[in-house]
């Protein structure tokens, strides 16, 4: 429970810093955080978006499987690029105006997933080794 908390945060931070990355680039993906409700509707944001990417995102990939192997995985990074703009399109704390923007956005939440999650999430292997070591 406590590393699906952890992944939960490190994605709603993902998103904030790519709204920031994409604003300093001009891109319109936003992401307002005036307030407390606008950090927990980007936290609900970022739930819907894991939801869908681990479920629609999945089962579009499966079917796309044969254009993702011709095109050596960008079929791939086209379905997260069009998840992340459908769920920026209803409204749950960040808004993404256009595909190239949710295209950008999506390898960018990625990278900054990947960095922010190395650092924050703990591995399996130097868990399991730090309970061998006692």
């Amino acid at each position: 429970m406590k590393i699906l908390l952890m992944k939960w945060v490190t994605l709603t931070v993902a998103i904030i810093l790519t709204a920031a990355i994409c604003n300093a680039i001009n891109l319109p993906f936003t992401a307002p955080i005036k307030g407390v409700g606008d950090v927990l509707q980007i936290f609900v944001g970022a739930a819907v978006l894991a939801f869908l990417g681990a479920t629609l995102g999945k089962i579009l990939k499966l079917i796309t499987l044969p254009l993702n192997c011709l095109t050596l995985g960008l079929m791939s990074l086209v379905i997260n690029g069009v998840i992340l703009w459908w769920v920026g399109s209803l409204g749950f704390g960040f808004k993404v105006d256009n595909f190239l923007s949710a295209f950008v956005g999506s390898i960018l939440i990625s990278i900054c997933n990947a960095v922010v999650g190395s650092f924050l999430i703990p591995d399996k292997d130097s868990k399991r080794k730090g309970k061998d070591d006692e």
